[in-house]
Parts: structure tokens; sequence; C-alpha cells
């Protein structure tokens, strides 16, 4: 798969205080690239970088293999965390002056904007004021504003800041249906539930360096334990949890269950498969939930936090 954005060894001080160290990147074409890590770590300096609010002090960024330029800007849409819609300028005059902004002629602008405000059921705000909206109505202009010309790349950051489940569904399904028809995202967010349903890759970073990077199945593999999370019934339980003991490491879990069953979680032995796992486990009592421990995103954050510190 080519690479759509390229980062590399992007460095970033501010005095005495280094935000970003030699960070590099390769966003694939067409994917969803969670960008990820703690308040601070670095991640609003390397997408101000991207959007050329700012400039790194050493390194360079790649767009579609050109080195970034003023003009790739019109190619980049980006819906920052601190949304910038001015109060008391009516919805559709500024989204027009936007959209012209980003070199649309106001007749295409046009088209463009009443596709959008007619499929997100909103022509009626068109001569109202920003201020008049709630926050959620304001990020759904916000949003159409920042996808509207059909960018190449979309840096979304904090998308669903303000929604309510509903139209954040909406919300993700659109950013869903924008990399289907050929755009390439970068996600910033702390909803770690948002990563598991929408990032293809992700990177994290952690005090200005980038400490972990790829495709968020391939880190998932990498981090698992070989544990498996079973439900057991069993006429005596003390003695099951002994057999158990003598062959497997266990600990109690947590999850639930209709049924009144002894929760465990069970890590296998080098050279254990969960074949010869679940072969036990049907000898000795029966099963009433049997999965395996895959890490969540918010697993492999907390994790890579931790062994960074």
């Amino acid at each position: 798969m080519n690479n759509l954005l390229e980062v590399k060894n992007i460095s970033k001080s501010y005095g005495d205080f280094k935000a970003l160290n030699n960070v590099s990147l390769a966003i694939p074409n067409q994917s969803i690239f969670g960008l990820l890590g703690p308040n601070g770590a670095g991640k609003t300096t390397l997408i101000r970088i991207i959007n050329q609010i700012i400039m790194p002090d050493q390194g360079e960024v790649l767009l579609d293999g050109e080195p970034l330029k003023p003009e790739h800007i019109s190619q980049i849409g980006y819906l920052p965390e601190e949304r910038g819609l001015y109060k008391n300028m009516k919805v559709g005059e500024q989204a027009l002056y936007l959209a012209q902004l980003k070199g649309m002629s106001k007749s295409e602008a046009k088209k463009r904007l009443k596709y959008w405000f007619d499929k997100f059921d909103i022509g009626s705000w068109w001569d109202k004021k920003v201020q008049e909206l709630s926050k959620g109505m304001a990020q759904k202009v916000q949003f159409i504003v920042t996808v509207m010309h059909q960018p190449k790349l979309l840096i979304f950051d904090e998308p669903f800041s303000g929604f309510d489940p509903i139209n954040a569904n909406l919300i993700k399904d659109e950013i869903l249906q924008l990399k289907d028809e050929g755009a390439t995202v970068i996600f910033s967010t702390h909803r770690m539930e948002s990563v598991e349903e929408l990032c293809d890759h992700i990177a994290l970073i952690d005090k200005s360096n980038k400490i972990l990077d790829g495709k968020l199945d391939d880190i998932k593999r990498e981090f698992k334990t070989n544990s498996f999370q079973v439900g057991l019934q069993s006429e005596n339980e003390s003695l099951l949890k002994e057999q158990l003991e003598n062959n497997f490491k266990i600990s109690t879990a947590t999850f639930k269950s209709l049924e009144n069953d002894l929760k465990l979680n069970i890590t296998l032995n080098n050279g254990d498969t969960s074949k010869e796992l679940l072969q036990f486990l049907n000898q000795h009592a029966q099963v009433t939930h049997f999965t395996e421990i895959i890490p969540s995103a918010s697993d492999l954050f907390i994790k890579a936090v931790q062994n960074n510190e």
C-alpha cells in the first residue's frame, strides 16, 4: 500500500522544551490512522506541522511523495479540537467564505454545501448565526466545512466532542464513507472505543517520542498474553481451582454473565494451545464461557505509556 503522507525525522522545540523528538510516520493511502498519546505528548504540534501552521526544526513531511508546500493546504481538511467558527457570522455565509479559501468557486461551494446540508438535514440553519447553534449543531457545520472540498487528507482532532451518541454515530459513518471514497484520515482522540471502531493503523506518541506504530491488529497480536477468560460450572469449585492451578496460571475474572459460574482468567504455559486448554476444561467442568483475551486499544495505550516511564 502506498503512503499518502510521510513524516520523516521531525523534531520541534519551544525554547528548552522538546515537543517532538525525531518522529517518523507513514500514513497509508485510504486508511484511518489513529494518532494517539497522553496530553502534552506532542500530537498537536505534529498536526500543526502537517497543516503548515508551524514549521519543524528538522525533518520533512511528504504528501503524495512531494515535500509539503503551501499549495498542498487545499488538499488537506483539518478539524481542530478547538473549533474555529465565527460566532457572529451566518452559517451559510461563513461556510461559503471558508470553501472559497480552500480554492472552490462560489457556485461549486454552493453545490457542495447544499449536498451536505441536505444530507445532515440542516438546510434551515443557513441564515442562523453560529452563536444561535448548540455545540453539537456547530460541530456538524464545522465537520461539513472540513470535508466539503473533498481533500485527499483529512485530520480530525477529537471529532466526536460535543456530540450525543446518535450524532457521534452519524459522524463515524461519514468518516468511514469518506475513507471508502478515497480519503486518507488522521484521527486523534482519547476515546479508545472510537479507535477500535475506526482505525486500521495507530501510532502512539509519549513524551515527544514515538513509542508504538503499526497496524492495530498486528500490535494487538504482539501484546496478547495467550490468556483466556472462562466461565465454569462444577460441583466442587475448590477442587477444580486446585486442578487448574497445578496446570496453568489463573486469576479471578470479572466479566458479566447470566450464569452463576466460576469466572477465571487462565494463561497458557509456553507450548500449550487453546485446544488443549479447552479439552482440559471440558474434562473437569461444564464450560459456559470461553474467549481469548485480546488487548483493547485502551490496554495498548496504558501498557505502552507505563513501559515508557
